[in-house]
């Protein structure tokens, strides 16, 4: 077996990539970078008006995209919309579960309804949105690539609320050492990108609530989702064909040790 040198290539041209909240932030940005490489992608979220004008200008880019609406909390919805983008753009080979909500509540005083939403959106529908993509991929005897965004939040825990997003984020963590392992022998490699603090309409939100923390940071501020290309194309190159089951720490320094 020969190998190019570098074993390296960010080209996704005959690629098929499907992104969650892909309306704002993290995977608005992920839409891009994938498009902007050569693959097709389905840009999913539930604000259709938002991913049309990202649609918009990643076609008028010489991209490949096309909106989907999804509500990640419908299970129905999860299976349909992969049938639904495999009818546009053929086998997904590239999955980015990145939809995700904080809960920002002490743990005692949350409502059930937000407990269900929280634990709906970064837990089960990651884990559904998978196995419906693994189980077409293995069907067709095909390798494919699955990145989930975890959090930092995933191994530290402060106290000072967000319990629940914690528990969720390590749930995906363990959910990508265990797909990884199952998935290994049909060539479907499962990783994970777990970052802190970076511009999004969730920080935002946060921010809001409680003031700007980048003076606390070693670095004195916030990453940009920019900041995480190099990561996510690693996951999704030939340089990463052995590694699975895994997860990457993009804090900026922030997090402890």
């Amino acid at each position: 077996m020969t190998f190019p040198l570098p074993n390296v290539s960010n080209d996704l041209t005959g690629r098929v990539a499907l992104v969650t909240g892909a309306s704002s932030g993290l995977g608005l940005r992920f839409a891009h970078v994938l498009a902007a490489c050569g693959a097709k992608v389905a840009l999913t979220g539930r604000r259709v008006d938002r991913l049309d004008a990202a649609v918009a200008e990643i076609n008028a880019a010489g991209g490949t995209a096309a909106a989907f609406a999804l509500d990640v909390t419908d299970a129905d919805a999860l299976v349909g919309v992969v049938a639904a983008v495999e009818a546009k753009f053929g086998l997904i080979d590239i999955l980015i579960n990145n939809a995700g909500i904080p809960d920002a509540q002490r743990a005692h005083k949350m409502p059930l309804d937000l407990i269900d939403r929280v634990l709906d959106t970064n837990v089960r529908a990651p884990y559904i949105l998978s196995c419906e993509v693994a189980k077409r991929l293995i069907a067709a005897e095909k390798p494919g690539r699955m990145i989930n965004i975890a959090s930092v939040a995933a191994f530290d825990y402060s106290g000072g609320g967000a319990a629940l997003y914690s528990i969720s984020k390590a749930a995906i963590i363990r959910m990508t050492e265990a797909l990884a392992v199952e998935w290994a022998k049909f060539n479907i490699n499962v990783n994970a990108i777990a970052p802190v603090a970076f511009s999004t309409e969730m920080l935002d939100g946060m921010l809001a609530r409680i003031g700007d923390i980048s003076a606390h940071f070693p670095r004195k501020r916030i990453g940009q989702p920019a900041q995480m290309d190099s990561t996510l194309l690693y996951f999704l190159s030939p340089a990463s064909e052995c590694v699975t089951g895994t997860y990457i720490k993009i804090d900026d320094g922030q997090g402890r040790r």
